[in-house]
């Protein structure tokens, strides 16, 4: 199991970095809408949709974003920024306010016409925010990904060495405070290199790349809650050795709109505040 994990991840990166740097725009969001539905049929599965419901939301879903994809060659990147900036920062509120309170009280919308139209919204901002990365500064999208998975990653290792105090027992047993813990040292390390090595210029990064690493504790606690409600332990089996591909991007679904809010948000206050 571990090899197939560890080679899945090998092609994963092989398939992701080429495409990230060299890809047109457009090729790249199509892409990316692909991979989106994915995760939209595997939130189907979590609201237990029947196979035609299912069709059906993956169907409306995949036009609207055809439509989107329409709209970007007919305006343009600025008027796709602007509007998408607004779903950023609806996102933001969404995973900063709404999510912590639903975990604290374990508790969510049981009706599946909500849950379908929130997990819709979830996923869409997600792919607007891949796509605008991508056009913005593809190290920007690189760096927030790469910040989600070397948190999980500590996560992992500090819960395992260390871990005493549960995080969300009820949500999702295995995760503890030491692992919190663990992530935020390991991102602040990675801040400070980013800012030494002077691939960033300030050190507002490490705050930053803080709160990016906990809305991604979130996206992951919140993921586990659906799953848990579901009975299911695998959101899929869509990546060998990984289960499903919601699996590996529970962390970036608030993460990125988030991360892309804070970045537009710090640039216009130095504009605006500059002598």
């Amino acid at each position: 199991m571990l090899k197939t994990r560890i080679f899945t991840a090998i092609v994963l990166l092989g398939l992701f970095l080429p495409a990230l740097f060299w890809l047109p725009l457009l090729a790249w969001a199509a892409i990316m809408l692909g991979l989106t539905l994915v995760c939209l049929h595997e939130w189907a599965g979590f609201l237990q949709m029947s196979k035609g419901q299912a069709r059906s939301y993956l169907l409306v879903s995949a036009a609207l974003g055809l439509a989107v994809l329409l709209l970007l060659l007919q305006q343009g990147f600025h008027w796709f920024f602007y509007h998408a900036l607004h779903v950023f920062a609806l996102a933001t509120v969404f995973w900063l306010v709404i999510v912590p309170v639903a975990l604290f009280l374990n508790t969510f919308s049981k009706n599946k016409a909500v849950n379908a139209v929130a997990g819709w919204a979830l996923m869409m901002s997600l792919w607007l925010a891949l796509v605008a990365a991508k056009e913005v500064n593809p190290f920007v999208l690189l760096t927030i990904i790469s910040t989600i998975w070397l948190a999980d990653s500590a996560a992992y290792f500090a819960g395992k060495q260390f871990g005493r105090h549960k995080l969300a027992p009820a949500i999702s047993p295995g995760k503890t405070w030491e692992g919190v813990y663990g992530a935020l040292f390991a991102v602040a390390i990675y801040a400070a290199v980013l800012k030494l090595s002077g691939a960033v210029s300030t050190w507002w990064i490490l705050p930053g790349l803080w709160l990016v690493t906990i809305a991604g504790v979130y996206g992951d606690l919140f993921e586990s809650f659906f799953k848990r409600r579901a009975n299911l332990k695998d959101s899929g089996r869509f990546l060998p050795g990984h289960g499903g591909f919601l699996d590996r991007v529970d962390g970036v679904i608030p993460a990125l709109p988030i991360g892309l809010c804070l970045l537009f948000w710090f640039h216009y206050w130095q504009q605006a505040y500059s002598f």
